[in-house]
């Protein structure tokens, strides 16, 4: 087994009394460094995160659940924690792995240091490690099962470690949107004159979807991860919209349920999972990135207008549709599906990857990354109009 322990530095974490911790990856590399946050044992899936801001909304965000999220950035916790820019109402992550946290936050909305929430809702982390070479490992060998261990349970052997690892569940095959939805509707009304209905499928929905929503006149019904077709045409929709979530799309529930919102015409936007379910839903695969994409600075091409959005993500997985003009798969710009021809609208300028579907003959689009922007930039913003003016049309043809 590799060894890294970091080389003595005077960091923030020095002034602060840590106990011994260490991280061991499934193959057998470990990081030694010292406790952040709560201490004892965590494990998950080991991700990381190029923002050089934005770890509150990170940290939030249920798309990360039953993951142990590296920031690449260097210094991590220098602005606090304060009660507004929660997305949602915990944190997700399994476990967090930064290598030099702030010694004391400031900014003036800070009420609480980073730490302090880490540990109040028992998040296991690190610090004090080498997360330039962790995230060049996990590059390399993709992402993998991981173990975070500080205290007593760091002093058990190397082999017991990584015996406790490999004995952690995987991310394929995991459906884990049921576990982070909201297990009862709730409604956001519309800013101002309301204009058009919503319902909103939480499969780890975050906050600031609903809101941006909300403030173009949409009610948002936001739904359990359970809800049936008739649970959903009850509250007579303009449209449907399924959010990002963790887990597998390929063990996911909700294909057949957005299948039955397809062929009943009602118009659909997906975003990040809820575009892999419409992906399915129209009969595509699924596959897993070797390690995802995870930050707020993801280029993407809009095929239509060839505009480059740069783009908040957070997925690890994603479609497996032709791509016309893409070296990996060459084919025509259209593909005939179930649901009429479809297109693949958006790509990922650093690999390839499908980053958004259009439907050309039934009203329904999604994308893979995160057009709420909470964190990131707001090149997207745009989509939450392009629904708006889907529904607009839908009802114009229906009137």
């Amino acid at each position: 087994m590799n060894d890294t322990t970091p080389a003595t530095t005077k960091r923030a974490s020095a002034f602060v009394s840590r106990e011994p911790a260490c991280l061991v990856l499934e193959d057998g590399r470990i990081f030694r460094g010292r406790s952040y946050g709560a201490i004892g044992m965590t494990f998950g899936e080991a991700v990381f995160s190029t923002g050089m801001s934005g770890y509150q909304e990170t940290l939030t965000d249920p798309s990360y659940h039953k993951q142990v999220v590296v920031m690449t950035a260097p210094h991590v916790g220098n602005t606090g924690m304060n009660d507004e820019d929660y997305e949602s109402g915990k944190i997700w992550v399994a476990g967090y792995v930064v290598r030099d946290p702030a010694l004391r936050p400031s900014n003036w909305r800070s009420v609480r240091t980073l730490e302090d929430d880490l540990a109040e809702q028992g998040i296991v982390g690190i610090c004090d490690i080498d997360t330039r070479a962790l995230t060049r490992h996990l590059r390399e060998r993709g992402a993998m099962r991981v173990g975070v261990f500080s205290g007593a349970d760091a002093a058990n052997s190397d082999a017991d470690l990584l015996d406790a690892v490999k004995n952690a569940p995987q991310m394929e095959g995991s459906e884990l949107a049921s576990e982070v939805a909201t297990k009862e509707a709730y409604v956001v009304e519309a800013k101002g004159e309301k204009k058009f209905t919503v319902a909103a499928v939480d499969l780890g929905i975050k906050s600031n979807t609903p809101r941006m929503m909300s403030e173009r006149g949409i009610e948002v019904h936001v739904l359990p991860a359970t809800v049936a077709l008739d649970d959903i045409t009850a509250i007579n929709p303009d449209g449907v919209f399924f959010s990002n979530g963790p887990g597998d799309p390929a063990t996911a529930p909700q294909v057949e349920l957005l299948r039955d919102v397809l062929a009943a015409g009602i118009p659909y936007f997906g975003i990040c999972f809820g575009n892999q379910l419409l992906g399915r839903a129209l009969g595509f695969g699924t596959y897993k990135l070797k390690y995802g994409h995870r930050g707020i600075n993801v280029p993407v091409l809009d095929k239509a207008s060839g505009t480059v959005e740069i783009t908040a993500q957070n997925h690890g997985f994603a479609v497996d549709a032709p791509i016309e003009g893409s070296t990996q798969a060459p084919s025509d710009a259209e593909h005939g599906t179930s649901f009429g021809r479809v297109e693949v609208s958006h790509v990922c300028l650093n690999d390839d990857v499908v980053e958004g579907l259009r439907c050309l003959d039934i009203p329904a689009f999604s994308v893979q990354y995160h057009p709420e922007a909470a964190a990131g930039p707001h090149d997207a913003a745009y989509l939450f109009d392009r629904f708006v003016e889907m529904m607009n049309d839908n009802q114009k043809v229906n009137a």
